[in-house]
């Protein structure tokens, strides 16, 4: 009767070792799952960010409008979105670049539009007009006279290879090249795609 009981016993005690080391093998399987899954999420994640640095840092990039500059397209604190890639500036076209203001140290964020491009003459006439090629511009939507800005630039202006004449549009007080001179190409961060109104925000 002793030996029956021992038997049982250790047939139990196998049943139950059988058992645990199931519910083990399961544990450990559930365990590679989760961390595949775990590994495979990073995987996902790190190529994720990676489109979005991209995508924001060298094709497109988001800015504010720093002042009143380009008023009334354009009012301060809306969000400009533009491209990055595009340096080849064209007439008209709205662009974001950077300038060493006369006086200053530090370069500033500038937004403008483009009247010149390389190889065009510039002047301004004496009814405060700008002049493209030796001919009067037709602008809409610009309020105010154009005038020169105490003989900072010498006209008539012939552009360089790499060169831009860029105004703004609110033309009495905004800084633009006929402050500064040209805008070199190197200095030029993307042209504007698109303008979220802060009004909108």
């Amino acid at each position: 009767m002793t030996g029956l009981n021992e038997e049982n016993r250790l047939e139990n005690t196998n049943e139950q070792n059988r058992n645990d080391t199931e519910k083990l093998m399961k544990k450990i399987a559930r365990d590679e799952k989760g961390f595949k899954n775990f590994h495979w999420f990073l995987i996902y994640l790190a190529i994720f960010l990676l489109v979005i640095w991209v995508l924001f840092f060298k094709i497109i990039g988001i800015t504010h409008m720093p002042n009143m500059d380009m008023s009334p397209r354009v009012d301060a604190g809306d969000l400009l979105i533009f491209y990055r890639l595009d340096r080849d500036a064209s007439f008209r076209e709205l662009v974001i670049f950077e300038k060493v203001i006369p006086g200053e140290q530090k370069k500033r964020l500038l937004v403008g539009r483009v009247i010149g491009a390389p190889g065009d003459t510039i002047e301004i006439s004496e009814s405060n007009h700008p002049i493209v090629n030796g001919n009067s511009i037709i602008e809409d939507m610009i309020y105010s006279e154009t005038p020169k800005r105490d003989d900072m630039v010498t006209y008539p202006l012939t552009l360089g290879e790499d060169e831009y004449f860029i105004l703004v549009d609110g033309r009495k007080e905004g800084l633009d090249s006929r402050y500064f001179g040209p805008v070199k190409k190197k200095e030029l961060l993307g042209t504007v795609i698109n303008v979220i109104r802060r009004s909108k925000l």
